[in-house]
């Protein structure tokens, strides 16, 4: 390997791979914001009508993610104005990946606030973008004078803004992020990834303006499994896009499924309800800790500040639960977990632990 180590690019030595946890039999995970339910399983039938529907899907060709009509019913489902162009992603990692690919030219500068989705600054470094990164207030509010201010010094080609932010789950303002699109003279990205659970979205405003592209995923929603993530923008912009996305990066089964759960989004919406019901009722519960710092959230997850996040993250280890340790990865996030919200009795085995060792 010597040798060959040579031949690879001395940056992506020095990086280490994303780490995906392995989950011993029997723990309750939420560390990774999946749904507790399959989303076809709580209203009768539709698991059967599902398995029907990817059963006639046709595994012997190759898909056609553009003629899938994926497209137009993500459209009618979520309101995306017609005037939008769709771009399908294994993912939206693979979004963010080719988004930025798009404006990587020589020089070029990526701006993201921190603590957000690690991925952004990730795609930076690979694709030999400058990185600005914005720390957010304390409260984990977004800090617009010190985005605006950026801005005009960097003059970013790319910009992403998680709406709600990863992992701090604290809504920005819809007033700031317009004022940021405003200010942008590059494209900025509105990564929605969270946007069901938040009861806000800029989906209405895709394609309205060159420099606004709008990121969703169905993971949040119960697809984590399918790897399917979209984007909607201007066409000027998406039929670039278009250029460099694989042509078969979606496979036939995902295609199928994501479009049978549009025609059935109304399960779907129940089942987001009865986690955003969870999630005010978990955050209430955690309030009630003492020592304990629960952050206002408009996602499906709660970020908490605890006296010792190492110890409390070992702690329930200990009790078969695996959440998201965050202590370590920013300054802003000392002592810090991230929590996903589980299903009632997984949120209240949470709880029972915290009151245990923080009451």
């Amino acid at each position: 390997m010597n040798s060959l180590s040579n031949l690879i690019r001395p940056d992506i030595q020095a990086m280490t791979a994303y780490h995906v946890t392995d989950v011993p039999e029997g723990f309750i995970k939420l560390d990774a914001m999946e749904s507790p339910y399959h989303p076809f399983a709580r209203q009768p039938g539709l698991l059967e009508k599902w398995q029907q529907y990817i059963a006639a899907a046709p595994l012997n060709l190759y898909p056609n993610p553009a003629a899938s009509g994926l497209q137009t019913a993500l459209q009618q489902a979520f309101d995306i104005p017609e005037t939008a162009k769709i771009a399908l992603g294994n993912g939206s990692d693979e979004l963010i990946q080719f988004i930025t690919m798009l404006l990587a030219k020589p020089g070029a500068a990526m701006l993201a606030v921190e603590p957000s989705f690690v991925m952004y600054r990730h795609n930076a470094a690979l694709f030999g973008m400058d990185y600005i990164g914005v720390p957010l207030n304390e409260d984990f509010t977004l800090d617009l004078p010190a985005v605006l201010s950026a801005i005009e010094r960097h003059n970013p080609a790319l910009i992403f803004i998680a709406y709600p932010n990863n992992p701090t789950g604290v809504p920005f303002k819809r007033e700031e992020i317009k004022t940021v699109v405003q200010a942008a003279q590059g494209i900025v990205v509105i990564d929605e990834a969270y946007g069901a659970f938040s009861g806000d979205s800029f989906l209405p405003l895709a394609g309205s303006s060159e420099n606004l592209i709008v990121m969703r995923t169905v993971s949040k929603i119960g697809f984590a499994g399918i790897r399917l993530g979209y984007a909607a923008g201007h066409p000027a912009v998406m039929n670039e896009l278009a250029k460099i996305l694989p042509p078969y990066n979606m496979n036939q089964l995902s295609l199928a499924t994501a479009k049978f759960a549009m025609e059935h989004i109304d399960a779907v919406n129940e089942t987001v309800g009865l986690l955003k019901a969870e999630r005010s009722r978990l955050f209430a519960g955690l309030s009630g800790i003492g020592r304990l710092k629960a952050f206002e959230s408009g996602a499906n997850f709660i970020t908490v500040r605890v006296p010792d996040a190492v110890e409390m993250f070992e702690i329930f280890r200990k009790n078969n639960i695996l959440i998201k340790k965050l202590h370590g990865s920013h300054p802003l996030l000392d002592n810090c977990l991230r929590i996903t919200v589980g299903s009632p009795e997984q949120n209240d085995a949470v709880l029972a632990v915290l009151k245990q060792h923080l009451s």
